[in-house]
């Protein structure tokens, strides 16, 4: 039986989208643990960032003007985009003042060159090879800081001997996500899928193979900060009730 190749490609695509849905929802613990705790800690706000221009970029490669038959990359780069936009929202609110300044430049900047790029595209650059073409490699580098976007995260592992702030689940996903991605661009070449998804399957495996070597590490390292923790707050409790004077109650 001979399978039709526009018919794996799609199926492929579709996995890939489901995939990518999850990858995009994968930071949802971290994000209510900061909701929670009404601070970002020492969660790094670069993997947003560099997911919010990816998802926008590959919006812009999607479009029917630009790469045409490409609809499963606009709906979950469209989808990506917008669970993004909740994220860094959080993430403003959450952030300290220099931090917050920091992440709003950045975002605002990404948005004007995504505009400035679409309207250059559209407008000056006419036949849609070369619009793909152009919008394409931009996609590849906006695609391959995505899966880089944790090195600052896999350094601070290697550092601390620490997985706490590397998010397995971003990691795991992070990883089918680019197995899907470099699947859906081998049955019908497409290399500006290709390279930063392949990139991105090598890289998500050294994060993986991180979280496998520091998870003990991790795990000891929090034991021994909640027993410290106990510990504190118990000479506190002994400390505060030796403290009380007693009542010398002289009524009669």
């Amino acid at each position: 039986m001979v399978i039709d190749r526009d018919v794996a490609r799609f199926s492929v695509g579709v996995i890939g989208n489901v995939i990518a849905l999850i990858l995009f929802l994968s930071p949802l613990p971290t994000f209510i643990r900061i909701w929670k705790s009404k601070s970002v800690e020492q969660f790094s706000p670069i993997p947003y960032i560099a997911t919010f221009i990816n998802c926008a970029l590959w919006v812009l490669y999607g479009l029917p003007w630009v790469q045409p038959h490409s609809i499963l990359v606009v709906t979950i780069n469209g989808t990506g985009l917008g669970i993004e936009i909740v994220y860094l929202t959080l993430f403003l609110l959450y952030s300290d003042r220099k931090q917050r300044t920091k992440v709003f430049f950045i975002v605002l900047g990404e948005i004007v060159f995504v505009a400035i790029l679409s309207a250059c595209v559209l407008t000056f650059v006419h036949g849609n090879k070369k619009r793909a073409a152009i919008v394409g490699s931009i996609c590849m580098v906006g695609n391959i800081l995505m899966y880089a976007s944790p090195l600052s995260v896999m350094k601070l592992v290697i550092k601390t001997k620490s997985v706490e702030y590397m998010p397995f689940f971003l990691s795991l996903f992070s990883f089918l996500n680019g197995v899907s991605w470099t699947a859906y661009a081998l049955i019908r070449f497409d290399a500006y899928i290709l390279a930063p998804n392949s990139m991105g399957t090598v890289l998500a495996l050294a994060q993986l193979l991180l979280y496998a070597t520091y998870y003990k590490s991790t795990k000891r390292q929090m034991a021994e900060r909640e027993a410290k923790g106990e510990v504190v707050m118990a000479e506190k409790s002994v400390s505060g009730r030796v403290a009380q004077k007693p009542r010398n109650d002289s009524r009669v």
